[in-house]
């Protein structure tokens, strides 16, 4: 009889992408031109100035147009082979999809789409790197960036916790687990869950069970944990 699947639940942060060159809120100094990114990132920047949030966030798809997605993101793709995988990204960055991930949930939202200021189910594709003033929904209203901006709620949480809670092994990549909600998935895993931290820094894992932490870049670690993982997980 053939063997079942484990699940695998991979949560990406920003040191995911940091490799295929997209710089971080972190790698911009805090700061965006003289603006600080928290808030050009709020809704009240969108309702003092909708311009100068579109224009940083145009600034960020055409970054994003020129990137590539790197070799652990090709990884995580392959290990679809032995496992099922469930990809929960904080990045708003379609890398995990071009790499060919089959299974992607965005906690924050996604650069390439927008969606209308008057009705939030309405959502579109990008075409190109801008979105501008005037470009509307087909209710008329302005379109804004399709992102979770500071202090709004995180619309694809529950999805996102009923995913972890059938975890059979649990991956933290490039993300320190500061940011909350997101950092709080990790209360959800199952007690039998296996839990892996890639990141050359220390991360403080909230469980109370054993983390293997590899301590190596994005790229060397997913490595690593594709040998360990076919060594120790999708044969048992």
């Amino acid at each position: 009889m053939e063997k079942k699947m484990k699940d695998l639940v991979v949560l990406s942060g920003a040191g995911m992408s940091a490799e295929s060159g997209l710089k971080t809120f972190r790698d911009m100094g805090g700061l965006w031109e003289e603006y600080d990114v928290t808030e050009v990132a709020s809704p009240d920047a969108w309702e003092r100035d909708p311009a100068l949030v579109l224009r940083f966030y145009n600034e960020r798809r055409k970054q994003l147009l020129e990137a590539a997605p790197n070799e652990g993101h090709r990884l995580l793709k392959e290990l679809e082979k032995y496992f099922r995988v469930h990809i929960i990204t904080q990045n708003i960055d379609d890398l995990h999809e071009r790499a060919g991930s089959s299974d992607v949930l965005h906690l924050h939202g996604e650069l390439r789409k927008a969606r209308s200021t008057a009705d939030p189910s309405l959502v579109y594709d990008i075409e190109g790197a801008e979105l501008n003033l005037g470009d509307l929904c087909e209710k008329g209203s302005q379109l804004r960036p399709h992102v979770v901006w500071f202090g709004e709620p995180v619309p694809a949480l529950e999805e996102a916790v009923e995913i972890v809670r059938k975890a059979d092994i649990f991956v933290i990549i490039g993300t320190s687990l500061n940011v909350y909600p997101a950092a709080g998935l990790v209360m959800y895993t199952p007690p039998a869950c296996r839990m892996y931290v890639i990141d050359p820094a220390d991360v403080t894992v909230p469980v109370r069970r054993e983390v293997m932490h590899i301590r190596k870049t994005t790229t060397e670690g997913v490595k690593e944990l594709k040998e360990l993982l076919l060594q120790t997980e999708a044969g048992d």
